[in-house]
This record gives C-alpha cells, sequence and structure tokens, in this order.
C-alpha cells in the first residue's frame, strides 16, 4: 500500500472533510512505500521529522537516468554524515526517495538509526516553505548559452523593492525584517542551511559578511556534475587560504553553497575559523565585479549580473589553476627544453586565447612510454581532496613492476575538451602509441574522451571511485548481502559466471530496481574483475590497489613555490629506485627451486621481480593433477584442478600445432606470465622450454634496449630517429655513471667507447 505523505509544517493534517486542521504533536514516520509530490516535500517531511526527532538535516547526494539525464533518485542525511568536518561522526542516517513512472516520488531506502546522541525537539535550520501563493518568477534575459541554465537577473529585493544591478545590499540579510506581518531569520553571518537565488548573490553576500568581521574573500574550487558538467558547488574562501603567496598562511575559513534541484543554492559546509588576525572594516575590492576574473571567477552561465543586458554572453569555461602558475611553469619548461632536447610541453588555449591546461614530459618519460605504455594509468588523486593544484600524471609501470612517469599535466577543468586535449596532447608527445588498457575515472566527461582519444583502448575505472560508490550505497545494506556482493565479484571466474550470480543476488534481496546497483552492471566491462582479465594491464592489481607516483613528495599542502622541487626530486628518486633494481637484476641470481629447463630459462631472461612471480606459479603448479578430456587432432582441453580442493579447477586448451596453449584464469592475457595451470600442462607435455610468445620484451631485463623491433613497424622514420635518440642517450647515461666511479672503469669505458667508435666509423 503507498501512502501520501503531507510534508509537516507545511499543510495541516487534511480532515475526512478535506478541510485543513492543526497538525499538533503528532507526525507520521518515515516508512519503505512514503509517496510524495515532489523531493523537496519530501525533504520538509524529513526536516519535520528529524525536528521532532532531534537532528538535523542535509541534502544528500542525487542520481540522473542515464537517458536523459533527469534526476531519478535523491538521499537526505544525518547532518552528521561524512567526515569531511570535526562535528561530523559518520552518521548512516539516511532517507532516499525515487521517482517513479507515474511522476511521484517513493521513499524506498531508509536507515534511522543514528551513531551519535539526539538533540529531541530543535529548530530547523532552514525556513520553512510557505503556502502562500509564490512571488513572481524574476526577469529572465534572452540571450542563451547551449548546454547551461538559462542566465537571470538577480532576484528582487525583500518587499518588491529592485536591487540595482551588480550589487546586493548586505542590509538584505542583516537583522529581523518583518515581511506580511511575519518575522524572518537574521542573516547577519552565514550559517548552514542559508538560502540563495544565486551563486552571486551568496558570493556578495559572504563579501559583505567579510567586510563586517575583517578579512578579505577569494573565489576557491568548484565541484562539476559528473553527468552535464554544470557546477554543482563553490567555494568561497579566506584570502589568506592556502600557501602559494608568502602573504598566505593556510587560513582554513571558507564557506561552501551547493545548488539545489530548484536551481537555489544553499549553504551546506561552513568553517568560521580564521588563524590570524581580523581587520573589521576591510573592503573587498578585488571582487566588487565578479566577472573581471575570467579565470578564477564565478561561471559567466547563471551567475552573473549585469548592468547592459544587451551585452551578448558567450561560454567560457571555468580554470582552476592559479594565474600564477603559467609564468612559474614555462620559466621550468624552458631550462629544462635547455638541458635536454627532448622535453615537451603543451599549453592549451580557450577561444579567447586565455591559458588552460598544461602537459609536459621529458625525453626519459618519453623513452619510457615507448617500452611501458601498453597499461596506463591517468592518475587524478587531486580530485579526491581539496588540492591546491589540480596536477594528475600518466603513470606505466616498468619490467621491475615500479610506477615510471609518462606526462605530467595541470587540468584546468573537468570537462571533455580539457580531458580530450590532454589526452590527444599525450599520444603526439608518444608518437601516436595508444595503450591497450588505461585506468581512469569513471566520470562522464572522462569516458567520453577516453574512447574520443584511445578507440579500442579498455577503459577500467578507478579502484578509488568504486569503493567510495560501494562504501556509500551499500552502507545501509546488511552484512550478508555485502558478503555475497564481494564473493560475486572476486570469485566468479568467468563472464558468465559473475552474470549468473549477480543476478541471483539481486534476485533474493529484490534489488532490481536498485538504481545504483542497475547502473554499475551496466558498465561491468570496465571494473569487474571477470571483466578485465581478458585485457592487459601490465600487472597492476586485480583489486585496483596501487600507490600514487608522488604519494610522499606531493600533497594537498604542496604550493607553488615548493611544487616544482618536490617534483624534480620525487621523479628522481623513483628513477633511482629503478638504476636499483637494473643493477640488481644483472649482478644477482636468484636459487633454483626446482630442475626445471623453463626455470633456469626464466632466471636468464627476467628480471628479479618477474622472475619471482614466474617462479612462485611454476612451484604452485606441482600441487595440481592435470587430466586430459578431450581430443581431437592437434587440439587437446585439460582439467587442472588443486590437490585436495575440488573447486579449484581451471581449463587450459593447447595446440600441438603451434605450441599454443589457453587458460581460462587468463593470466597470461592479464598479465603477460603464464600461470601454474598452463605450466602444469606443459610439464604433462614435457615441453622443456617456454615458446617465445610467452616470454613478453616487456619483462626482460634487455627490455629497455630491444624496442625498436617491437615498433619499425608503424610508427614514421621521424619517430623511430627519435625513440633510437633516447634509448641511446638512456644507455649513454648509464655508462657514462659507471664509468666516472673510478679511474680504472673510466680507462675501461673510454676504450670500449674508443673500439666501438671504430666500428661506427667515428676514424677514417
Amino acid at each position: 500500500m503507498v501512502v501520501k505523505a503531507y510534508p509537516l509544517g507545511m499543510v495541516g493534517i487534511i480532515n475526512n472533510n478535506g478541510i485543513a486542521e492543526d497538525e499538533g504533536d503528532s507526525g507520521v514516520e518515515p516508512y519503505v512505500g512514503l509517496e510524495f509530490d515532489t523531493p523537496e516535500e519530501a525533504r520538509d517531511f524529513y526536516n519535520s521529522y528529524a525536528t521532532r526527532t532531534g537532528f538535523k538535516v542535509r541534502t544528500g547526494q542525487l542520481y540522473r537516468s542515464r537517458t536523459d539525464g533527469t534526476v531519478s533518485s535523491r538521499r537526505f542525511v544525518c547532518s552528521k554524515e561524512g567526515f569531511q568536518l570535526n562535528s561530523r561522526t559518520g552518521c548512516p542516517a539516511f532517507i532516499r526517495v525515487q521517482r517513479r513512472d507515474t511522476g511521484k516520488w517513493v521513499l524506498d531506502q531508509i536507515q534511522k538509526e543514528h551513531n551519535h546522541e539526539l538533540g529531541g525537539h530543535i529548530e530547523e535550520t532552514t525556513p520553512r516553505p510557505s503556502v502562500q501563493q509564490r512571488a513572481p518568477a524574476p526577469t529572465k534575459l534572452g540571450t542563451s548559452v547551449p548546454h547551461r541554465p538559462k542566465m537571470k537577473v538577480v532576484d528582487e529585493a525583500d518587499k518588491g523593492r529592485s536591487c540595482p544591478s551588480g550589487v546586493i545590499s548586505f542590509k538584505r540579510f542583516k537583522g529581523a525584517e518583518e515581511s506580511d506581518g511575519q518575522t524572518q531569520p537574521k542573516a547577519t553571518e552565514p550559517y548552514a542551511g542559508l538560502e540563495f537565488s544565486s551563486a552571486n548573490e551568496a558570493c556578495q553576500f559572504y563579501q559583505a559578511y567579510a567586510e563586517v568581521v575583517g578579512f578579505r574573500v577569494r573565489i576557491g574550487q568548484l565541484f562539476r556534475s559528473k553527468v552535464d558538467g554544470s557546477i554543482t558547488s563553490r567555494r568561497f574562501v579566506c584570502s589568506k587560504e592556502g600557501f602559494q603567496h608568502p602573504s598566505r598562511m593556510g587560513c582554513g575559513a571558507y564557506m561552501r553553497i551547493k545548488r539545489q534541484d530548484s536551481g537555489g543554492w544553499i549553504v551546506d559546509r561552513l568553517n568560521k575559523d580564521h588563524n590570524h588576525d581580523l581587520e573589521p572594516g576591510k573592503k573587498n575590492a578585488g571582487m566588487k565585479k565578479i566577472t573581471e576574473d575570467v579565470t578564477g571567477g564565478l561561471d559567466s552561465v547563471d551567475l552573473i549580473e549585469l548592468n547592459d543586458f544587451s551585452n551578448h554572453i558567450s561560454k567560457t569555461r571555468e580554470n582552476t589553476i592559479g594565474k600564477e602558475w603559467y609564468p612559474v611553469l614555462l620559466d621550468y619548461f624552458q631550462s629544462k627544453q635547455a638541458e635536454d632536447m627532448g622535453f615537451f610541453y603543451a599549453i592549451e588555449l580557450d577561444s579567447n586565447g586565455s591559458c588552460m591546461s598544461i602537459f609536459w614530459a621529458d625525453s626519459r618519460s618519453r623513452f619510457a612510454c615507448s617500452q611501458f605504455g601498453d597499461a596506463v594509468v591517468f592518475d587524478t588523486s587531486y580530485r579526491k581532496g581539496e588540492y591546491s593544484v589540480p596536477f594528475a600524471t600518466f603513470i606505466g609501470f616498468n619490467h621491475h613492476r615500479q610506477p615510471v612517469l609518462l606526462g605530467g599535466a595541470l587540468v584546468a577543468d573537468e570537462s571533455k575538451e580539457a580531458f580530450s586535449w590532454l589526452f590527444q596532447t599525450w599520444l603526439r608527445a608518444m608518437s601516436g602509441r595508444r595503450p591497450r588498457s588505461i585506468v581512469a575515472d569513471q566520470d562522464l566527461p572522462i569516458q567520453q574522451a577516453v574512447a574520443q582519444v584511445f578507440p579500442g583502448t579498455h577503459h577500467r575505472f578507478s579502484a578509488w571511485q568504486i569503493r567510495s560508490k560501494e562504501r556509500e550505497n551499500l552502507r545501509s545494506f546488511p552484512n550478508e548481502f555485502k558478503y555475497e556482493y564481494e564473493k560475486c565479484l572476486y570469485q566468479s571466474q568467468t563472464t558468465v559466471e559473475f552474470d549468473t550470480m549477480w543476478s541471483a543476488l539481486v534476485n533474493k534481496y529484490g534489488l532490481r530496481d536498485n538504481m545504483w546497483l542497475r547502473e554499475i552492471y551496466e558498465k561491468r566491462e570496465n571494473w569487474v574483475p571477470a571483466f578485465l582479465r581478458a585485457s592487459f594491464f601490465g600487472g597492476i592489481p586485480v583489486n585496483g590497489a596501487f600507490d600514487p607516483f608522488y604519494s610522499t613528495s606531493l600533497n594537498s599542502l604542496t604550493s607553488l613555490r615548493e611544487f616544482i622541487s618536490r617534483y624534480e626530486q620525487g621523479l628522481e628518486q623513483r628513477r633511482e629506485e629503478e638504476r636499483k633494481e637494473d643493477f640488481n637484476s644483472y649482478n644477482l641470481q636468484p636459487f633454483l627451486q626446482t630442475k626445471e629447463p623453463v626455470e633456469e630459462q626464466c632466471r636468464r631472461l627476467y628480471t628479479l621481480t618477474i622472475f619471482r612471480i614466474f617462479q612462485s606459479e611454476l612451484a604452485q603448479s606441482y600441487n595440481y593433477l592435470g587430466l586430459k578430456t578431450y581430443e581431437e587432432g592437434a587440439i587437446s582441453r585439460f582439467l587442472v584442478r588443486k590437490c585436495g580442493n575440488e573447486n579449484e579447477k581451471h581449463a587450459v586448451t593447447f595446440s600441438a600445432s603451434n605450441l599454443n596453449a589457453s587458460c581460462s584464469c587468463q593470466m597470461f592475457e592479464y598479465e603477460g606470465l603464464l600461470c601454474r595451470h598452463i605450466l602444469k600442462v606443459f610439464n604433462l607435455l614435457d615441453i622443456r622450454e617456454l615458446p617465445s610468445r610467452y616470454i613478453l620484451h616487456r619483462w626482460t631485463k634487455n627490455a629497455e634496449f630491444g624496442f625498436v623491433r617491437d615498433v619499425e613497424s608503424g610508427v614514421t622514420s621521424q619517430d623511430l630517429k627519435a625513440l633510437m635518440i633516447w634509448s641511446l642517450r638512456e644507455a649513454a647515461s648509464k655508462y657514462i655513471e659507471f664509468g666516472t666511479s673510478s679511474l680504472e672503469k673510466y680507462k675501461l669505458a673510454y676504450e670500449i667507447m674508443r673500439e666501438g667508435g671504430k666500428k661506427l666509423c667515428w676514424q677514417r
């Protein structure tokens, strides 16, 4: 049965005659099946329930339809949900409403338990909507902008007084004013729940508040919708936030506003504490007109107040990179080019000629891409927190399974245009060699850019995003479901097995209509292990966990003056680790565990790290039994199962004509190394040496020297020459390093070069 819920506090209780009566102290408690006309009505109902129960409400995440982009469900959460502020406790209480085909909104998920004390009946933090007739809608501009909400003139002031264009009086928010005989709540200073008709109004309110308190305001970070790229929230910060300038002190004071479905904005996060002296009456001269700063100001759509409504407004992109970064980085790039002929950099320009995103890579990174650019991670860890700079990296994994830098970037905004330009620029710098696979975030702009620039490349979603969504969407589910969910993901060996287990799981718990589960199932090729194993990912763990390249060097507090030195320091540290592993692989010899010729063969070819993985698989193969189940001509099939464990078994197909073998575990396809199951079959068939196709050159000790044979076809003569130059330069740098360690080694190195020079006809 579906019950119609009238939000308490908006209307009275309806009696049998249809006449409204006072509601008294009674009220309906939320439960699954409760129906509302709009999500705002659901929020008002939950607010009233929260007031009686003793907690406050925040608007949580919304979900959009994959078909038309409309909002399909909304969450309203306890104000202590999450851990972004010290006052929050990670409270799990929430309700979720979902839109039905009838247009109604039905409560489909609920969690009533809180993990903190409740305060009894409390005052609501946001004014309740009035049931009186609404004021006329604000006049709209005739200018329209593609893919953006229509621009609006600032709402008319209270009591019908118009507000001068470009100016919002602080008196609007000060003290208690009477409107239609009712006293409005005071708003002399910001508080969570304060609402504005536009982001520009919120900005000028915070500016006016700052002048009274005694600090200046800067426009901080913005966040965009993952669906359509529109701005969903904005931060206004104290001018002393961060450390990019000597005058800044890392002040934590800020106000964040969030866009509501109605088009208005609400304060959802706030910190009023400053770590410096305040100067009451201090003017915010730099922000009198928000339109003055295009790259760092507010979005030009729906946020700008115009003195001349006839002006043509063009769509501009936001830029989260501070203006002060460009001259510093350009100076650094030019100095690097003077010492490194292969250094590459590019800067994106928008339609107005303003600097946007930046990309750079030195010759070592470009050379590394020719070796290890088959599996790439586009790491945007800066998006996890409020970093002072949007620094992203392209990462590969070398023949020691160490991360190697394939390029760095500053991302101006999170739009499809920004990511497409960045991927195309990286591709151009790397001689047009597309990766076989890429790990990147699942946001729609990134998905679109990957599909456009890297067609045929398997896009795998970042593990941190998947884990974050799972924590958010599964926290109200029982532990039994979570256990079966993990089992379905990590114990299904084939795609068919996963589909079967998933269908049984959602049917068992009645979750066929769960929007989030439906969405991630549709994208299962991009994150479910069973669908990833058929593509090469260079040994990136199945669970997707890996440390960022600059995990210890750069963080959210790194300032401009420290960025370049820390970037160089972190890069050199990683490359020194690679040189050590190169040295160890050439000079150390691991012990053999068996007398198998294949073990000696792989010890001779593989690096230490890769050989240890192979050696472990070879040793494990002795714990398995192999049984031939089918044979027709040159094709044979084997069932390989673990001794004492009937459930752990895999099918191996072998062709005697060309020694091809494949296993249902797909370890070779995913990692480029033979699994224990195929090694067991090779042992049964007395194959004493691995066919060359099963020893990938990228995993060998000589990976950095033998690349030319792999790229001779399909590249231009100019690109091939560049690859050879980078290869010889890298070899020469190591030659010089070891040749200058002592006088004796110098003499030897010089003699080798002289003899080599004769063969290259240096001397006539």
